[in-house]
């Protein structure tokens, strides 16, 4: 006979000798599980992104072909035809300031603290500061810019992360940690196309290399998959309801894949081109190299938003629904003599 089919006189389920209900006790296995899944995929996603920062950081800044191409970015932003982009590039990045930041990590905290989502307010807030002082430290103390090619000073000072882009990455992955599920999609759309333009505007005003961009987005993504992971651990995740959200693939999904796919691919042409086809001496590499590299990193910023989406899907950062956390008595006053489907609703 099942655990559940032996009834008290009362028309109850008698309890299990550990004094847990066996429906509640399932239910609480279920939920580990898909914690334990969820932990997994974030701590390999960490560890993917560190990797791939430092593949990028070694292939683009410690060698001489990679800051051949980069001090030619720089060289090529001069070409572009659209001055008014490089303007608007600069009044973009002007108004990122420790003010605005000030702000928007009083935003992030407003939304958690009004949601009563203490831990994830937390892991929003780090994100943000945690990666803003991992690209200082590794900026300015530990990662250095070799003089490989006698390029002129002013080529030559390190700016590997990128600040301005890890604060616009930090700020929208911490919208995506504390506003609900349903409203994910939302919050990412009016905050994507912002950080993946200023990802790309600091390289069209000449404050940043490519490599800055793409490395400060790949940073972002480490420090929010980490903090992810500690969340699953805490048992903060849940799966989420299999409700579709169409407007969210049509508005979102689908313009942040177009962005990734065009820039990455586009830039990766344009690289290949500028880096190896093209004699060094042709008066095209600096325009060609300018536009690889704007291309590159708008499609890093959005391929880095698409890539946190998809980690998400389908799980709910919010504490886990009632019939996970109840148990004992509590748990049988609130779900009756049986157990139903929606007790054992996971999805």
């Amino acid at each position: 006979m099942a655990p559940y089919d032996r009834l008290r006189t009362d028309g109850r389920a008698q309890p299990l000798e550990t004094g847990t209900w066996w429906y509640a006790a399932v239910a609480g296995e279920a939920a580990d599980s898909f914690s334990a899944r969820v932990r997994k995929r974030m701590r390999r996603a960490c560890l993917g992104s560190v990797l791939l920062m430092a593949v990028v950081y070694a292939g683009l800044v410690l060698t001489a072909t990679g800051q051949r191409w980069e001090n030619a970015v720089l060289t090529g932003r001069l070409t572009d035809e659209t001055l008014a982009a490089a303007h608007e590039a600069n009044r973009t990045l002007q108004h990122i300031t420790l003010s605005s930041l000030a702000v928007a990590l009083l935003v992030l905290t407003a939304i958690g603290t009004i949601r009563r989502r203490y831990a994830l307010t937390v892991a929003a807030l780090g994100t943000v500061t945690v990666s803003l002082v991992l690209a200082e430290v590794l900026k300015r103390i530990l990662l250095v810019r070799p003089d490989l090619v006698d390029a002129p000073p002013h080529l030559t000072q390190n700016s590997f992360p990128s600040g301005h882009t890890t604060i616009a990455t930090g700020v929208m992955f911490g919208l995506v940690l504390v506003v609900p599920y349903r409203t994910r999609g939302i919050a990412v759309g009016l905050c994507a196309l912002w950080a993946t333009a200023v990802g790309a505007y600091t390289v069209a005003a000449g404050w940043h290399r490519p490599s800055d961009a793409i490395g400060a987005d790949l940073l972002v993504l480490a420090v929010a998959c980490g903090f992810l992971a500690l969340l699953a651990r805490r048992g903060k995740v849940a799966p989420a309801r299999t409700r579709r959200f169409p407007l969210r693939a049509l508005f979102v999904v689908v313009p942040l894949t177009l962005a990734a796919v065009g820039g990455l691919g586009l830039g990766t042409v344009l690289l290949v081109d500028s880096m190896f086809v093209l004699d060094p001496a042709d008066p095209a590499v600096p325009r060609l190299a300018y536009q690889a590299g704007h291309a590159l990193a708008a499609g890093a910023g959005a391929a880095a938003a698409l890539l946190l989406l998809g980690l998400l899907r389908r799980v709910d950062l919010d504490a886990c629904p009632a019939p996970y956390r109840l148990t004992g008595t509590l748990a049988t006053e609130q779900a009756g003599p049986f157990p139903t489907e929606t007790d054992h609703e996971i999805s």
